[in-house]
């Protein structure tokens, strides 16, 4: 049943790419920078993925990305093989996504330079977990040819089922922050 559950998604997903990509105003990328900082009082954890893929539809506010979760790097391979095994379960997860719009499109001029700020609604899909976010992004539009969008969220470990064990509460901290840098170039 869950092969099944996985396969529709996968089908949705691919249905949504196709049907942006056949719209004008698109940017992708395929090297979208995610981090993430779990700051807890005995211990600090950093990781960061360059993998993203993106696309950013600039006439509808459409955005969407999906991220390999096993492409996020740690300073230290215990922490890598504790994050994928324990925490993510990567390989019953392998991907992370969101899907969403940006809600005041209007206020950006995909045709002027300059640093826009955009509010940001959609569906966030972590550990098999779905749940609707809300958050500011800075949209920096570069010769008409280049948006650089940058963003973060907060995300409580608890809210996409991400168990954090007693005996660790000290090291890893039961919100993360999440920071995203994604490049688009024209489709």
């Amino acid at each position: 049943m869950k092969s099944v559950l996985k396969l529709i998604v996968a089908i949705v997903f691919c249905g949504f790419f196709n049907s942006m990509m056949a719209q004008d105003g698109l940017f992708i990328t395929k090297t979208g920078t995610i981090e993430f900082l779990s700051d807890a009082p005995a211990e600090k954890i950093n990781a960061k993925s360059q993998t993203a893929s993106s696309i950013l539809n600039t006439k509808t506010g459409d955005l969407v990305f999906q991220l390999n979760n096993k492409s996020f790097q740690f300073k230290n391979n215990f922490m890598q093989e504790h994050f994928n095994e324990k925490y993510m379960e990567s390989d019953k997860f392998p991907k992370s996504t969101f899907k969403g719009k940006i809600t005041n499109l209007n206020t950006v001029n995909f045709s002027k330079d300059g640093k826009y700020k955009v509010n940001v609604e959609g569906e966030l899909t972590m550990h098999g977990v779905t749940n609707k976010v809300t958050t500011t992004a800075v949209l920096e539009i570069k010769g008409g040819k280049q948006i650089l969008a940058t963003s973060s969220i907060t995300v409580k470990c608890a809210d996409y089922k991400i168990i954090i064990p007693a005996l660790v509460k000290e090291k890893v901290a039961e919100n993360v922050e999440i920071k995203m840098t994604l490049d688009y170039n024209p489709k």
